[in-house]
């Protein structure tokens, strides 16, 4: 049975500020919960529900079965303008993002997400593509040093690599324990008092298989494209990297004039195409934290787009 528990529910779809015959697009279904939140506030409207993991797609059209103006579609968020185009739809109200991976993945140990149950070293969401263990025994030293530096800023990363390479040689590295127990056998003892020394090799293998970051500034800004005046785009993030993304990306949609400061005049001619909805990032309630601990580092982000007008300034509808 597929359990993901939505993190930030409340607040992510107060943050879309939903219009009752609105389109919304839920990139990242997961369960259905936030999907749900969505479509309950629908009377007329759409709800497009996607995600790349087939036990989520089946999990969400069930749960999303009574509502007629909901439809999932098993899709990676990154191909939303084509979705969109292939079902007619030119403008949506609102797209919600809820990034990282989701508890069924990992307290499902046959997916190999987790390091705490011994299973094939999978981690692809979608089952399809290259293995996390395809890419532990086929990277080069280099290569895994600065997958593991740059997907998961773990400081040790050529030590693990080595240790990596040196047993491979022996066997296959081809399960989560086998790869867990390399890495905690590679870093100095000290490092394991600041959690479980494979947490951040495991977050880079899974950023990496997954290309997770590398897909949300092309989605963030087709579906910008896509959006109403007054729609909104919220994105709830897991982790530094993602969220420095994000946090980057639509703060470039909000700001303005990039003129220096001691120019008299604007002479670039770029106007804000959103304001941001949180000037801080939304985090998870103290009893949101008592019920579902994962929510601990979740941030919320939002922007609204706001019209353009031709003698440069700018307003909402």
């Amino acid at each position: 049975m597929f359990s993901h528990q939505p993190v930030l529910l409340h607040e992510a779809v107060e943050a879309l500020h939903i219009r009752e015959n609105g389109i919304y697009v839920d990139g990242t279904a997961g369960g259905g919960g936030h999907s749900e939140a969505i479509v309950k506030r629908l009377t007329g409207g759409r709800l497009i529900a996607l995600d790349q993991d087939p036990d989520a797609v089946k999990a969400a059209a069930e749960r999303l079965a009574p509502y007629s103006q909901a439809q999932v579609i098993h899709s990676n968020f990154r191909r939303i303008g084509s979705i969109l185009d292939s079902l007619g739809i030119e403008r949506i109200d609102g797209l919600l993002l809820d990034l990282g991976v989701s508890s069924h993945q990992l307290d499902t140990p046959q997916r190999g997400f987790s390091y705490q149950a011994d299973a094939p070293l999978d981690m692809r969401m979608s089952r399809e593509g290259a293995t996390a263990a395809d890419l532990v025994n086929a990277l080069t030293v280099e290569e895994l040093s600065s997958l593991f530096f740059r997907y998961g800023e773990e400081k040790f990363s050529r030590k693990i690599a080595a240790a990596i390479v040196r047993e491979r040689e022996k066997a296959p590295v081809l399960t989560t324990v086998q790869l867990a127990q390399i890495v905690c056998g590679a870093v100095p003892f000290a490092a394991r008092r600041d959690g479980h020394p494979a947490r951040r090799v495991f977050q880079a293998l899974r950023i990496a298989v997954n290309g997770e970051l590398d897909v949300i500034p092309q989605a963030i800004e087709a579906a910008f494209e896509r959006l109403t005046v007054g729609g909104v785009i919220a994105v709830i993030t897991f982790h530094s990297l993602e969220d420095r993304i994000v946090k980057q990306q639509l703060a470039a949609l909000c700001r303005g004039c990039e003129c220096p400061p001691d120019f008299p005049v604007c002479v670039c001619g770029k106007t804000p195409r959103a304001r941001t909805l949180t000037r801080k990032p939304l985090e998870a309630s103290r009893q949101e934290l008592e019920r579902n601990p994962r929510s601990r580092s979740a941030k919320l982000r939002a922007i609204q787009k706001i019209e353009q007008k031709g003698d440069g300034s700018h307003a909402l509808f």
